[in-house]
């Protein structure tokens, strides 16, 4: 997956922005500011998703190109390798559980407000 396709993906979710908190390189995708997703924009050799701690384990037991999330809660994020082992619909598939996840836990204000 290159970049522009993840970009582009996260985009074309409802309420996202794409900021860089930690250094320049490292490019975080919110949803009304909470964390769902992160690459490192010089790469996009792994890009990190939030989990259900029990999907989280499963996903890393079937796939070899997922480990614990990489300077991450290890419970709940998973980094995934982005060298062409995982198909790209895969990956896109788990982003949007990722944001689906974030966004079910904003408060009902927050929800209400993305369409």
């Amino acid at each position: 997956m290159t970049l522009a396709a993840f970009e582009e993906y996260v985009r074309s979710l409802a309420g996202v922005t794409l900021e860089f908190p930690f250094d320049e390189t490292t490019l975080v995708c919110k949803v009304m500011g909470k964390m769902f997703a992160l690459t490192d924009i010089t790469t996009c050799a792994m890009i990190s998703v939030k989990c259900d701690p029990d999907d989280a384990l499963a996903i890393r037991e079937a796939y070899a190109g997922v480990i614990p999330g990489y300077h991450l809660n290890k419970r709940h994020w998973n980094s995934i390798a982005n060298d062409g082992r995982i198909p790209d619909e895969q990956i896109f598939s788990w982003i949007a559980d990722s944001y689906a996840l974030v966004r079910r836990k904003l408060p009902a204000r927050d929800r209400a407000r993305l369409v």
